[in-house]
């Protein structure tokens, strides 16, 4: 029988990944995303918005753009400083605050709305990092996310790593938030409604090899996997990443346009 998994450790490693390479590069591009989540959640000038696990701060950006009073929250510090640049160039006025999303460091019911755009479904603890979004929002207020399903391109990119750096056993992969039965399963008791819509959003690259490229040396689980192979097991990595990029890549080979599903969550607190 395997031990149980130190999930305090996993986190520890995950966090050394998310802050190896620069997020920020690929984060940048889905802005369209937190724009679309901030809408979802009808947002309301002056209400009080708490962005968990940010990054550079797509949902955060778009929270403040509607007036909200922002807090951006992640425990990599550096994503913090992108988004607090990105804040002052639009004017926006937002308060940044490094924060573990299993254990926010704010009251219960301090927020109108809480949003993480492919953030805490990356928390080891998934059962915590639930619970504590659902804590901090006010009841009648909204949770808002932005979560890859296993079945869409970045889903089957992490099977894909999966293959090549097996994870630790027990820890349920991070796609499961794309999965609306287990929404039901982490937020059935503190949510009075779970709206789920599906959406697409489109990577544009020059081509496979560009994407790569771009990802093994920004992207920090993938970053970090291309790290930890040997030289053939990075080759064999580079060649099935390949191999995905090019069978889903729908705009032929002038270029590379890759469609990933996800989902839009909005629940409304109980």
């Amino acid at each position: 029988m395997n031990a149980p998994t130190d999930l305090n450790a996993l986190k520890t490693r995950q966090q050394s990944a998310w802050a190896s390479g620069d997020y920020a590069v690929i984060g940048t591009t889905l802005q369209i995303v937190g724009e679309q989540l901030a809408e979802a959640c009808d947002l309301r000038t002056d209400e009080r918005v708490l962005d968990v696990a940010a990054g550079n701060g797509n949902a955060t950006l778009a929270a403040a753009r509607r007036g909200c009073c922002v807090t951006s929250t992640d425990y990599v510090s550096s994503l913090l400083e992108r988004g607090a640049v990105r804040a002052r160039a639009d004017g926006l006025q937002v308060a940044f605050q490094v924060a573990d999303a299993e254990a926010l460091p704010f009251d219960d019911a301090s927020f109108d709305a809480v949003l993480s755009t492919f953030g805490v479904m990356f928390s080891p603890d998934q059962p915590r990092a639930a619970a504590e979004l659902a804590r901090v929002c006010r009841p009648g207020g909204r949770i808002g996310l932005a979560n890859w399903n296993p079945e869409g391109f970045i889903g089957q990119v992490f099977k894909t790593l999966g293959r090549h750096l097996p994870p630790p056993p027990g820890v349920q992969p991070p796609s499961r938030w794309g999965v609306e039965a287990h929404l039901h399963t982490l937020f059935g008791e503190t949510a009075s409604s779970i709206s789920v819509t599906p959406r697409l959003f489109h990577f544009r690259y020059r081509s496979a090899a560009h994407f790569i490229e771009v990802f093994r040396n920004w992207y920090g689980p993938i970053h970090k996997a291309f790290a930890a192979l040997p030289i053939d097991g990075a080759l064999a990595l580079e060649s099935d990443l390949t191999e995905l990029l090019t069978r889903m890549n729908r705009a032929g080979n002038a270029s590379l346009v890759v469609p990933s599903e996800y989902i839009e969550v909005v629940l409304h607190r109980r």
